[in-house]
């Protein structure tokens, strides 16, 4: 067999085995869509029984949407940052309003929030972990003052825990 063979086969190996552990490594630690409606709908509870009407976003460990309500009445502005808020909190796997304690001037991320088509660093994102302490997505809420916000986020979060 030549060296150009056996390079191409090794190469396809590589390809292969990288990509299947890529696909594995999604699904264990990927939030499902019966844990994102869990979490939506324990933020939506506490929302409502704070009487908050809020944005609500669930995004999956890789950040894409998983599940969004969106509370009758509440502010259309809030839509595009709960979901920020909740993509911000997966891509730094941390709470957005300790993230924008990092970012004001003079922090050592100031102007983090210019990256990413735009970031949210104020009280609202909480990455979700699940029973081993693995992220497997995070929530994001909008509409309320940060404090409701994160309160509410928080709720959420904690309901795949718990």
């Amino acid at each position: 067999m030549s060296t150009l063979k056996q390079l191409k086969i090794c190469i396809v190996t590589l390809v292969l085995t990288l990509l299947s552990n890529v696909a594995q490594a999604q699904i264990t630690n990927d939030i499902s869509h019966n844990e994102a409606f869990k979490a939506l709908l324990a933020a939506k509870k506490n929302a409502e029984e704070s009487n908050v009407l809020v944005n609500i976003a669930v995004v999956d460990a890789g950040a894409n949407l998983k599940a969004f309500v969106r509370m009758d009445e509440s502010y259309l502005g809030s839509i595009d940052v709960a979901i920020k808020k909740a993509k911000t909190a997966r891509y730094f796997n941390i709470d957005t309003g300790k993230l924008g304690e990092l970012t004001q001037p003079g922090g050592i991320i100031y102007n983090i929030e210019l990256t990413n088509q735009g970031l949210v660093s104020f009280p609202g994102g909480i990455p979700i972990k699940n029973k081993d302490g693995k992220i497997i997505g995070a929530i994001g809420v909008s509409g309320g003052t940060i404090e409701q916000d994160r309160a509410i986020a928080i709720a959420g979060a904690k309901s795949i825990i718990d």
